[in-house]
């Protein structure tokens, strides 16, 4: 049986970002991605978005590991050449009963370490966006898009270059805790392949499934999942702004907002849906309720202007009805099983996060 020291189930965003730092401390790193490529998932398939860190819990690890996770990603795409723009956004309120939302995003985002915001009134939010429509809004400048593909090649070069392998088409069947270390089988083998010393299981999608199929980790360890699907809609034609623009937020969620990709193509998202599994299809039918909320903060939109584009899927560990929950990284100390770290509930902000996450976890990797 092969053995190695770590194991990283999972080439999305998050897993590639914690290869790297583990390949960079000198770790020996193998990266196990049951699909053909890297990122396929939800890593693929989100707003691109390079988050503040305004919306989270003060002291929670979404807060703390986005606004950390934002300076270093900042950082790592001037040093590597990685396409981004801090482009900024308006967070905007269309009536004057949402003012006082914005109110507590600011004292939140203070709380959070964000003290770059500026609050505007609708003129001034005007004069910075002409085509918005707003009573007031709050200018975050340091929020900004960035090409997910092009990190997750340069985290994947820097792994690579530190050491660290990465073995595509091998899902992770199950794990095996022992003596000496966690037996790794994949599926189509009879019995464990390797032993790594360490696994962390960055999977998303599959992280809790991953869980549930590692042999002695209590049930009380692993939460329940539930996939919330996003449903994103393009423009056809150029967008008249410069900046994001986000509504005030909706219960369950951001609203349908809108952001830009490097090229200056518009898109609009995510509604949110509750579904039972991974289902990429967007119903063009949703585009009438999408017109309507975009054109609360934005009146000109051209009649029949959107056009469906894509879905993302998040794998919640809360419900509809529930608080959102924050990000589970629980390793040992959690769950009482050596040389496993499980990373739940990844979703946004992980892009953003994502080298804060990995530096969380490298300080829990052992010897």
């Amino acid at each position: 049986m092969e053995r190695i020291e770590c194991l990283v189930v999972g080439a999305g965003v998050v897993g590639l970002a914690v290869a790297r730092a583990l390949a960079q401390a000198g770790r020996e790193v193998v990266i196990a991605e049951r699909h053909g490529r890297i990122g396929s998932e939800i890593s693929s398939r989100n707003s691109e978005v390079i988050h503040a860190g305004l919306y989270y819990p003060a002291g929670s690890l979404k807060a703390r590991l986005c606004v950390r996770g934002r300076e270093l990603l900042y950082a790592f795409c001037a040093e590597r050449g990685v396409a981004h723009r801090r482009c900024g956004k308006l967070i905007v309120a269309t009536t004057e009963a949402q003012v006082p939302a914005l109110r507590a995003i600011a004292e939140a985002a203070w709380a959070n370490g964000v003290k770059d915001l500026t609050r505007l009134d609708g003129a001034a939010a005007v004069r910075l966006e002409p085509a918005v429509a707003c009573v007031a809004a709050l200018l975050s400048p340091s929020t900004g898009i960035i090409d997910a593909h092009g990190l997750m090649l340069a985290l994947l070069g820097d792994a690579e270059l530190a050491g660290a392998s990465l073995a595509l088409q091998s899902p992770v069947a199950e794990l095996m805790p022992e003596s000496e270390g966690i037996g790794v089988r994949l599926e189509g083998e009879d019995g464990p392949g390797l032993q790594a010393r360490w696994v962390i299981n960055c999977g998303g999608l599959g992280a809790v499934n991953l869980a549930g199929r590692t042999r002695g980790l209590p049930a009380t360890a692993m939460p329940r999942l539930r996939f919330a699907k996003g449903h994103y809609f393009s423009l056809s034609g150029k967008a008249p702004f410069s900046r994001l623009i986000y509504p005030v937020p909706e219960p369950g969620g951001l609203g349908i907002h809108l952001t830009l990709d490097l090229a200056g193509q518009a898109r609009f998202g995510p509604d949110v849906e509750w579904v039972d599994g991974l289902d990429y299809a967007v119903d063009p039918a949703r585009g009438t309720a999408f017109e309507a909320a975009v054109r609360a903060y934005w009146p000109d939109l051209p009649e029949g202007a959107l056009v469906p584009a894509y879905a993302g899927i998040r794998p919640k560990i809360t419900g509809p009805s529930e608080p959102a929950a924050d990000f589970r990284i629980d390793g040992p100390a959690q769950h009482g099983v050596a040389g496993l770290i499980n990373l739940f509930g990844i979703e946004s902000p992980g892009l953003t996060a994502s080298l804060a996450i990995a530096e969380w976890v490298a300080g829990k990797v052992g010897p």
